[in-house]
């Protein structure tokens, strides 16, 4: 145990206070028991330990100071801790009035304490300590949770860097609801232009299907043309300079069955009537009330009767063609005027409308 001599006391051996050999010494422990380095010499100097009557209560007995080492002393009292820390907490007991006091730890707890210059307050009480120590023994305790990184931004501030983390928390949050806000508009931009086109694609399609069929149409229409066009080169009206009168199916009291069976053109006796379309004469001559009458049977057995004529100009067999003279117009048999009489059979001999067939034939009497 190590032991030092308070300033101001002689050296000339133990101060008793009235104890008796088994006196204790602040710390606990036996006075005199053991010598700075562990024996009881006569030539260690003894002197009375007096620390500040306002701080520490007065210990009786005696008690061994050593020498005094840089401003601290080693001793057996742990009491000096104390004062240490009542000193650095700011000035809880002062001794700057009093004489220098020596302060003895044990060996064992002085080894383990800290060095006394790097406690926050005490480095700057003690011998040799500069402006610079104080200065860094007094930083503010503030960086508690400030991040390495935060550290080498230069953050020094926990309160300043916990407001800069929670705005770039707030500006990260806003971050994430813009692109959150943007991605949304740019999803229904992106559905609207989808529609549009899929709108504009519908109606493309339905304006290509409706030229389609307007093509098809016409295309039809035209094929048509054709057809009856190739059909009126093989076809011809049966007379010329002719004015309809009747109709099939006309009703009045002058036709037996009560209706007209065909279709009259009116026109000057004598006037030529030609044939409608390439066949055979079936029969020629008079029929009662037809008058004289032509049958002209086709190839597909369609039969085109020619009544009332003037006269005939073919004979039964005779093949003839489309637009060859084979009559003329009169007013025999029963009419009241000159005119061809014309009917139309289909190969079953039913009565077929004149007009009907005329125009399927491309023909527009």
């Amino acid at each position: 145990m190590a032991a030092v001599t308070a300033p101001g006391h002689g050296s000339d051996g133990v101060v008793d206070h009235g104890a008796g050999p088994d006196a204790f010494s602040a710390a606990g422990l036996p006075v005199g028991e053991f010598g700075v380095d562990g024996d009881r010499g006569p030539e260690r100097a003894w002197g009375e330990w007096n620390p500040t009557e306002e701080s520490v209560r007065p210990v009786r007995g005696k008690h061994r100071v050593a020498k005094q080492r840089n401003g601290l002393a080693r001793s057996s009292a742990v009491l000096g801790v104390g004062v240490i820390a009542a000193v650095g907490a700011g000035g809880m007991a002062t001794a700057q009035s009093k004489p220098p006091v020596s302060i003895s730890l044990p060996d064992s707890i002085a080894d383990n304490l800290p060095d006394a210059s790097s406690l926050p307050g005490v480095g700057s009480l003690l011998p040799g300590s500069s402006e610079d120590d104080k200065a860094g023994t007094t930083d503010p305790l503030t960086t508690a949770g400030i991040t390495t990184a935060e550290a080498e931004q230069g953050a020094t501030d926990a309160g300043e860097a916990l407001r800069a983390r929670i705005l770039q928390q707030a500006e990260q949050q806003q971050s994430a609801a813009d692109a959150e806000a943007r991605e949304a508009q740019e999803k229904a931009a992106a559905e609207k232009a989808a529609a549009e086109a899929k709108k504009q694609q519908d109606e493309a399609e339905a304006k290509a299907a409706a030229e389609k069929k307007k093509a098809e149409e016409e295309a039809k229409k035209k094929a048509e043309a054709l057809r009856l066009a190739k059909l009126a080169a093989s076809y011809a009206i049966p007379t010329s300079s002719y004015t309809l009168t009747s109709t099939f199916g006309q009703a009045g009291t002058m036709w037996a069955s009560g209706h007209h069976t065909g279709l009259d053109f009116a026109a000057p006796t004598g006037t030529p009537l030609k044939a409608i379309h390439g066949g055979t004469v079936k029969s020629a001559g008079w029929s009662g009330s037809y008058g004289y009458r032509t049958v002209l049977e086709l190839e597909d057995g369609t039969e085109l009767w020619y009544c009332h004529q003037s006269s005939i100009g073919v004979s039964v067999g005779q093949k003839v063609s489309t637009g060859e003279t084979i009559g003329r117009v009169g007013a025999t048999g029963n009419v009241t005027g000159p005119h061809l009489h014309l009917e139309v059979h289909a190969s079953d001999g039913t009565g077929v409308d004149p007009m009907t067939w005329l125009r399927s034939k491309g023909l527009n009497p």
